[in-house]
């Protein structure tokens, strides 16, 4: 941590190095990355919050991304939440009982010509469906 000590952006860096390191930002890393940066609490909190890629828990094995952006709600993204929850069970910020998939919304995954885009794992998707998103993730249906 001593590297992110008094330098440009190293709250957003230290933040990022925790979760690269653990999957995640556990509570307790605020106080440490406040100390280290010398900044208070509060404004370590405001950027974990504001960097939606920052999480709180553990990631599921199967992360399912919904752009949620403008361009995407007029290609129908709203529709396509819709359809997720009620096909796969699934709702936004939600894990699947087994905890093997979630669903989370982004603000804009650069594919706006071919919305609705949904980012499966890695694998970018355009005119998403429910099928579509059934296929990246291995289930036959």
């Amino acid at each position: 941590m001593s590297q992110f000590a008094d330098s440009e952006g190293s709250v957003l860096r230290a933040l990022q190095a925790i979760q690269e390191t653990f999957g995640y930002v556990p509570d307790e890393a605020l106080d440490t990355v406040a100390e280290v940066c010398n900044v208070s609490r509060a404004e370590v909190y405001g950027v974990f919050t504001y960097y939606s890629d920052l999480r709180s828990t553990l990631p599921a094995p199967n992360v399912v991304r919904v752009c949620i952006a403008e361009a995407c709600q007029a290609s129908g993204s709203d529709s396509l939440v819709a359809a997720i929850r009620a096909e796969l069970g699934l709702d936004v910020h939600a894990k699947s009982r087994s905890g093997e998939t979630e669903i989370a919304p982004v603000f804009c995954l650069g594919n706006c010509a071919l919305g609705p885009a949904a980012l499966v794992n890695d694998r970018l998707l355009g005119r998403t469906t429910v099928a579509k998103i059934r296929a990246a993730l291995g289930d036959p249906r």
